[in-house]
């Protein structure tokens, strides 16, 4: 069941097919913005082909196979997602290969532990505002009721009257570190509740828009009734998710191609682009470009001719957030059995959080079972540029050791390091620049977690949408429908504290 009070953008009108010869659509990227577009082109009958640099689907939520020390075969990931409740256009792209919704479990609760011993939790809290503040407030040993006279309510009472886009207007000109000092929340709830989520986005507090956090509490929190428990995957992404997409796109007659990498997009000869791939060229009469920012700079850079100067201009000044490193271990001994399947942490030194994959995936607890050991994963955020891998590691293992002693014992059956750079900053100032779904092509779209989308979305949620809005678009021109879009309220969910917010603004 959605939220009652969720937002729908109804889909651009049309006929139900492509009748005659179909439009070719060729999709830059196999992440989930682009598996978005590209499926919802190929159910109204365009003829797509997908174009994905590395050899597997899914993106920063893709995944591939290794082989143990032990022997065993594994699936490596790019560690760790949450597929929230409120993510409406990214399940219903789930839902085209996984209608019973059996793909995704949930979790009992998303505990956040301190390194002072704080620890929080949400499970159990009423899912409507104000009551499940309230509720939290009362619970948490972090927010103490003795702390509030110290908060600066006028602008605390802000988070309770987002509004999307306005809210762009009146914070994106100050970082998260700013807005929060402003705010005087006690020190372990900033250092628990507010980095943890900040750093969700791969950067610190003092590089990131305060209007983003804002929209991030109001998603997950302030606007939404969905709660801030969420789902994992049962099985390792490529075998619950991807692959069986795949299978629906090749249904659709969709050409799916992975390991190849598009070098750049020219104008056709009988079409309105050449797409350049390796020494061949596909003509389209229309790109989607779902790329990640290195991987769209770069294309835009040897594609002359996309755009105008402004819009390059965009894509240029697109930056980066800070390295992160996900490190995943196979242990010959178990961790606690009432160790959560993740815990978000604050405090550690580099340590973000932990996931405990054989106490959620079918993979590693069928792994687990075996050898009688356990399968850990941790997450190092915004890594300081004087961190070197090797030190990283070191440091990561060293505080997984701390929260979970049980580990000091383990011996580590094999090990697997990501370490990456290529998930998008959104920096205080960045919103007015950031290249959104359209651009001065109207054949020429773009999607992805990156892109500008005046809706509160996130994450993988925002890929999500805005591969379908970039589809959407293109549909348009040619006459044939789209799909509706779902997001939570565009703005705080109740009236009265809304308008308290803004009285206190304005005095």
């Amino acid at each position: 069941m959605r939220d009652r009070k969720a937002v729908r953008i109804p889909a651009p009108a049309g006929r139900a097919q492509f009748d005659g010869t179909a439009p070719v659509v060729v999709v830059v990227g196999g992440g989930i913005a682009g598996l978005s577009a590209a499926t919802l082109l190929a159910e109204r009958g365009a003829q797509v082909v997908l174009c994905e640099r590395e050899d597997y689907l899914g993106g920063r939520v893709g995944g591939w196979s290794t082989r143990l020390a032990d022997g065993s075969d594994a699936t490596m990931t790019r560690g760790f997602h949450a597929f929230f409740r409120q993510y409406y256009n990214l399940r219903s792209l789930l839902e085209r290969v996984d209608p019973s919704g059996r793909a995704l479990v949930g979790v009992p609760d998303y505990p956040l532990q301190h390194a002072s011993g704080h620890r929080d939790g949400f499970a159990n809290l009423p899912k409507a505002v104000p009551w499940n503040a309230l509720a939290f407030l009362r619970s948490s040993p972090t927010f103490r009721w003795r702390d509030l006279p110290d908060v600066n309510a006028r602008a605390a009472l802000s988070l309770l009257d987002v509004s999307v886009p306005r809210v762009y207007e009146e914070l994106d000109g100050i970082d998260a570190a700013t807005y929060l000092e402003r705010i005087r929340f006690p020190e372990a709830a900033h250092a628990l509740a507010f980095e943890v989520f900040s750093r969700s986005f791969f950067a610190h507090p003092t590089r990131m828009s305060a209007a983003e956090l804002a929209v991030m509490f109001h998603i997950y929190f302030l606007g939404s009734s969905e709660g801030l428990l969420f789902d994992v995957a049962a099985d390792p992404f490529p075998h619950g998710l991807w692959e069986p997409l795949r299978r629906h796109l090749a249904l659709l007659g969709a050409t799916v191609c992975t390991g190849t990498e598009v070098r750049s997009v020219l104008p056709g000869e009988h079409k309105r682009f050449s797409v350049t791939i390796g020494d061949g060229a596909i003509e389209a009469d229309a790109v989607v470009l779902a790329a990640d920012v290195p991987g769209l700079r770069a294309l835009v850079g040897d594609s002359p001719a996309l755009g105008d100067t402004a819009w390059r201009e965009k894509v240029g000044a697109l930056r980066t957030a800070p390295r992160f490193l996900v490190s995943r271990y196979w242990l010959d001994t178990p961790v606690d059995a009432d160790r959560p399947g993740f815990l978000g942490t604050g405090g550690h030194d580099l340590l973000d959080n932990i996931s405990v994959l054989n106490h959620y995936e079918h993979e590693a607890r069928a792994w687990a079972a075996r050898t009688g050991g356990s399968v850990v994963e941790l997450h190092g955020y915004a890594l300081p540029s004087d961190v070197d891998e090797q030190d990283a590691r070191a440091r990561l293992w060293e505080q997984l050791t701390e929260v979970y002693p049980e580990t000091k014992r383990a011996g580590v059956v094999d090990e697997r390091h990501e370490l990456r750079e290529d998930c998008p900053l959104f920096p205080a100032g960045g919103y007015s620049g950031r290249p959104g779904v359209t651009t001065p092509d109207d054949f020429l779209v773009v999607a992805g977690d990156l892109v500008r989308i005046d809706l509160p979305v996130a994450l993988m949620e925002r890929a999500a949408t805005t591969g379908f809005a970039a589809a959407n678009h293109l549909l348009s021109r040619w006459g044939v429908a789209g799909t509706d879009l779902w997001t939570v309220p565009t703005e705080g969910r109740v009236p009265l504290l809304r308008a308290a917010a803004r009285r206190w603004r304005t005095l």
